[in-house]
């Protein structure tokens, strides 16, 4: 099978292109460690992006967000709402 007929059987099967397929992927597995914390350079050499700029973009271009902003709305530590009780901030 040509590489090119690949692509083709590929984008009838799954709705879209081997590369998109990968990245969505890699961008799924980013999401959890970013979730968790992790720093941005580690997740985007685990996750198969070449760099954090990979990352970046690849957030960017499927959920309109940066990994950092991501990371800071979905993070579980709770840091930040213990500073505020603290703080006798209510929220």
């Amino acid at each position: 099978m040509s590489v090119r007929h690949l692509a083709r059987f590929f984008h009838e099967e799954a709705g879209t292109t081997p590369a998109r397929y990968v990245e969505q992927v890699r961008l799924e597995a980013a999401q959890v460690p970013l979730e968790t914390g992790d720093d941005s350079m580690v997740v985007a050499r685990r996750t198969g992006f070449g760099s954090p700029e990979s990352l970046r973009q690849a957030f960017l271009r499927h959920l309109g967000v940066t990994p950092g902003a991501f990371r800071s709305r979905f993070r579980t530590t709770g840091v930040g709402t213990q500073e505020a009780e603290s703080a006798g901030v209510s929220g």
